[in-house]
């Protein structure tokens, strides 16, 4: 199973970013996916989530109403558009894949990562 990450980078505050991630080696619609984010020293912190169980989007609280997450089925992609971003959304972006939206710690499979710095 692979999980590849693109997008990231540097932008300014207030600005927008789009991640995109490729998974392959799975039956992509059986999966829930979504980005989960990880500060070093910090614990990995959800960022949205698209449930595939119940059809539902979940946002993690401090993004929410700035971030939208979507699903690709033909291309098998999760694309993660991030909006009006701050400073402390900066950190370590990973896709992550599971049968549900379960903890970032937890979910079976994650990719390498991409890194987005926000600066002030």
């Amino acid at each position: 199973v692979q999980l590849v990450e693109s997008g990231g980078g540097l932008v300014p505050a207030g600005g927008s970013m789009i991640l995109s991630c490729t998974i392959s080696g799975l039956i992509f619609e059986d999966y829930s996916t979504g980005w989960f984010r990880q500060v070093p020293g910090k614990e990995r912190e959800w960022v949205a989530c698209a449930s595939q169980s119940d059809g539902v989007n979940y946002y993690g609280h401090a993004v929410k109403g700035r971030v939208t997450i979507s699903v690709e089925h033909a291309k098998k992609t999760t694309t993660l558009q991030m909006n009006n971003l701050k400073p402390e959304d900066t950190a370590n972006y990973y896709c992550a894949a599971d049968f549900e939206c379960v903890d970032p710690k937890d979910m079976d499979y994650s990719g390498k990562g991409i890194s987005v710095t926000v600066s002030s």
